[in-house]
């Protein structure tokens, strides 16, 4: 098991994941904020859904996801159909216009990590995915409403979260 040390580290690491994001999030278009591009990702992995879930995929309350599908859906990148199984319900999906902005949002965040990790080895790369996959599976579904308990930490041993 790895020391306190390493952790305390690997907490101030984690918070600077945070400047990587705001790289990402310079790139965009214009015209499709993080949120948006968020609601197109989940759609082209799930391929449709309710609202209701993405808004639990998202991790924000329906009154955000909201706002971020009316964005989408006045650009013309998603579709929202009448639920078969509700009809108070609708049924989000990519359109072929959103598909090519998700297209398009692919390409411009793969330039970006191509063009930072230049130095980087394939194998450095491939290793990197592996323990981010691993870290993300070690943290399972991070919207579930049970809480874990936490360590109590003192003053003096406590991690800041951005040094």
């Amino acid at each position: 098991m790895a020391e306190q040390a390493q952790f305390e580290e690997l907490a101030r690491q984690l918070s600077a994941v945070g400047a990587v994001k705001r790289d990402i999030g310079r790139i965009l278009p214009p015209d499709c904020p993080a949120g948006s591009a968020a609601v197109l990702t989940l759609l082209g992995r799930h391929e449709e859904m309710r609202m209701s879930k993405l808004a639990e995929l998202l991790a924000v309350d329906l009154s955000v996801t909201s706002r971020h599908v009316a964005h989408v859906a006045a650009r013309g990148w998603i579709e929202r159909s009448p639920d078969p199984a509700d009809k108070r319900s609708r049924i989000l999906r990519l359109t072929p216009a959103g598909n090519d902005q998700l297209v398009e949002l692919s390409l411009r965040t793969s330039r970006l990590l191509e063009e930072r990790l230049s130095d980087w080895t394939d194998d450095e790369v491939a290793q990197l995915i592996q323990l981010m996959t691993r870290l993300r599976a070690s943290f399972g579904d991070c919207r579930s409403s049970v809480p874990r308990p936490a360590a109590p930490v003192s003053a003096e041993t406590r991690t800041p979260a951005i040094t």
